[in-house]
């Protein structure tokens, strides 16, 4: 369980807060194929994307978790809460000495086991990625949309392994990104953000299901590289439910030493 906390606390040092995990469901079929369309314009296709984002108050379920980062390797699952553009809750299975609460605002987490907390903003983060971070971007991350609002820029698009490509017109100054997105339903197939002068590099690629006729991650695989360090972290989604009145337990024991990340 030490080791799962000092995975959770190394994952608040990369960029998008891999440590935020979605969760998948039962009743559950993988969505696959579609068609690319060659004719299908840009702005057609980033508004086919936003056409398709989940309506949906609160998800409630588990995630198995395998984490691996060329020294040490782990598994474990969480149990996680949701309320849309609200809240993201996480504690560890089947004992909670670990738990984790994401808002807007705020950024925090502790562990029973080392008597340890941390409570801050998104702005080291956000120092890290070289934009700025917010709770909507880690939100969309976890739910198979854009981190960035496609609408915000020019691309270009190209079909690449049979999904729709996005890449922007003008290249930014301080990092690159590119999409893919899926032909069947625009969800994104897989994203990248990455600082090749400061050797940082983030991507992050899904597969889908269909749970009562709503789209959601099946998989998700985040590998972020930061300086020689690669971290690959598998997300196995299990036992979604979605829409059930949710409370979010969350204090952080007195007496705990505070977390300073650098």
């Amino acid at each position: 369980m030490i080791l799962v906390f000092d995975t959770m606390k190394k994952l608040t040092t990369i960029p998008l807060l891999a440590l935020l995990l979605l969760t998948g469901c039962k009743s559950t079929r993988s969505i696959s194929g579609g068609e690319v369309d060659s004719r299908l314009s840009v702005r057609r296709i980033i508004d086919n994307h936003y056409a398709n984002q989940l309506d949906f108050t609160t998800i409630r379920g588990r995630v198995k978790v395998d984490y691996e980062n060329g020294k040490a390797s782990q598994g474990f699952t969480v149990n996680i809460r949701m309320q849309k553009d609200s809240v993201i809750w996480l504690s560890s299975s089947p004992i909670a000495f670990v738990k984790a609460m994401i808002t807007p605002s705020k950024v925090s987490f502790y562990n029973k086991l080392q008597n340890e907390y941390f409570d801050g903003d998104f702005s080291y983060l956000s120092d890290l990625l070289g934009t700025e971070l917010d709770f909507e971007k880690v939100q969309n991350l976890l739910l198979g949309s854009a981190v960035l609002d496609l609408r915000d820029e020019k691309y270009t698009s190209t079909i690449n392994a049979g999904n729709y490509q996005l890449k922007p017109k003008k290249a930014r100054e301080l990092f690159k990104i590119l999409f893919q997105l899926e032909p069947g339903n625009f969800k994104i197939h897989s994203q990248e953000i990455s600082q090749p002068e400061e050797n940082r590099w983030l991507t992050a690629k899904y597969t889908y299901q269909d749970i009562s006729g709503k789209v959601l991650p099946n998989e998700i695989q985040i590998v972020a590289l930061e300086k020689d360090e690669n971290t690959t972290i598998d997300l196995n989604f299990r036992n979604l439910e979605l829409n059930r009145p949710l409370n979010f337990p969350y204090k952080i024991p007195k007496g705990f030493d505070e977390i300073i990340l650098k």
